[in-house]
């Protein structure tokens, strides 16, 4: 399991959050204003997702 934080534009976030969920196991990402107040750092655990039959 590995955490993931990323720092991104407020209008970048939905984007972000998906794109993270297509590659891996994610829970519900977190969501906090950067200390500057201007970006957003989002927040993950996840998990490497199970190989597929396909891929063996």
């Amino acid at each position: 399991m590995i955490e993931i934080r990323v720092i991104c534009e407020p209008d970048d976030a939905d984007r972000v959050k998906q794109t993270l969920a297509a590659a891996f196991d994610t829970g519900p990402a977190r969501q906090y204003p950067t200390r500057d107040g201007k970006r957003t750092r989002l927040y993950f655990t996840a998990d490497h997702r199970p190989a597929s039959p396909e891929s063996e």
